[in-house]
């Protein structure tokens, strides 16, 4: 699947307009047609592009992701140095949205018809259908403008290089803004599925079951119902991974978090593709390994559903 999208994404990439050495004539201020191709020779992109595919995906399958045209480095080394800082911010984002989205949507399925469900539905109407980008600035606005309790951008306080405990701390103040502005939508979505999922499965037999028995409530409910309710909403999230990581490149934008959002976008402006095409590999990558995760976690969860089957 890594190598079918490898191919997949060159050949779409290549199929855009504008490459390199349109950007680098731009920044110099102007070049004929002759040094323009003069740059297309000299950085090999004046070759068949089915021999430009051949030679990077034989370099893959060593190892090597190649060189960044624009910045003049290892596009390894390069997504080396920010995917943790794009871990960092999405891992807690996904993180929250799962464990408090299933968390709004089973409370909210145990009391269908109170003031809480209409809060949560309410919440998640308005959640879903706020951009990633917009709820961002808003929270900008309000938390770092009008009270400016957290900053406003970056990983660490401007001018300043701490480590240790007070790099940690650093961290955490300025990503505050970020995961909840990357999380609001993921959350919104979990606390509906999760609510669906579990009016289902309290009107099912074996609940009621438990119920004649004589089981405590929150036995029932959190014993019983909760592990089979959760299973769509881990699926949701192993499907929506990649989702994240792409919302990952407008949360980053606006709070100019140093990460692979912001590398993307400037791999796109620069009409970068070694640099675009490992970012894409490393997101093919990522989002295959949280899916193989989600399959074992479904064994955890379910025992009724085996690795080998």
């Amino acid at each position: 699947m890594i190598i079918a999208v490898v191919v997949l994404n060159f050949f779409l990439l290549s199929a855009a307009p504008g490459d390199i050495a349109d950007v680098l004539a731009m920044q110099a201020g102007g070049a004929t047609a002759d040094q323009i191709e003069g740059i297309r020779k000299d950085l090999g992109l004046d070759k068949s592009v089915f021999l430009q595919m051949t030679t990077y995906v034989t370099n893959v399958l060593k190892g090597n992701l190649g060189e960044s045209l624009f910045y003049n480095e290892s596009v390894t080394q390069l997504i080396l140095e920010r995917l943790p800082n794009t871990l960092i911010l999405v891992l807690p984002a996904m993180l929250i949205a799962v464990v408090l989205g299933t968390l709004l949507g089973v409370l909210s399925a145990y009391r269908p018809r109170g003031i809480f469900n209409f809060g949560v539905t309410l919440f998640s109407l308005v959640g879903f259908a706020a951009p990633v980008f917009w709820s961002g600035m808003v929270l900008l606005i309000i938390f770092a403008y009008w009270f400016p309790i957290f900053p406003a951008s970056g990983m660490f306080n401007i001018g300043e290089h701490p480590t240790g405990l007070d790099a940690v701390w650093q961290v955490a103040h300025h990503l505050v803004l970020p995961v909840i502005s990357l999380s609001m939508v993921y959350l919104a979505q979990y606390s509906r599925q999760a609510r669906a999922t579990m009016l289902d499965v309290l009107g099912s037999d074996y609940v009621r079951t438990a119920r004649a028995k004589g089981l405590r409530e929150m036995a029932v409910v959190y014993k019983h119902a909760l592990k089979n309710a959760v299973l769509p909403v881990v699926t949701l999230a192993g499907l929506q991974f990649s989702h994240a990581v792409a919302g990952a490149v407008l949360v980053e934008t606006v709070f100019n978090w140093p990460g692979l959002g912001r590398l993307a976008l400037d791999a796109v402006l620069n009409r970068d593709f070694p640099l675009m095409l490992g970012l894409l590999l490393i997101s093919s990558v990522l989002v295959v390994v949280v899916n193989v995760l989600v399959d074992w976690l479904y064994s955890v969860l379910d025992p009724r559903i085996k690795m080998g089957a």
